[in-house]
């Protein structure tokens, strides 16, 4: 268990883009599960599905990347831009 929590500690992403990818692909093969699929297009559902879970952690990191950035500026004491 605590090796767990300290992967969960290093990788914050990582982990949240594995949570997210599972909870998106359980959502999708619950609601397309009388569609009738093929394999193949199961396969890329699922391939778009966790690559998409991904594209959205990353989108979510911006902000954090942004506030370290100004968080490091206030510490050198520089003045620090707002934008929205």
């Amino acid at each position: 268990m605590s090796s767990l929590k300290q992967f969960v500690t290093q990788h914050p992403r990582l982990t949240a883009w594995l949570v997210l990818a599972v909870g998106m692909v359980a959502i999708l093969a619950w609601s397309a599960r009388d569609v009738g699929l093929l394999a193949g297009q199961w396969a890329a559902l699922i391939v778009a599905t966790i690559g998409l879970a991904g594209l959205c952690v990353w989108i979510i990191g911006w902000e954090d990347v942004d506030e370290e950035a100004s968080d490091r500026k206030e510490s050198e004491g520089e003045e620090v831009e707002q934008t929205e």
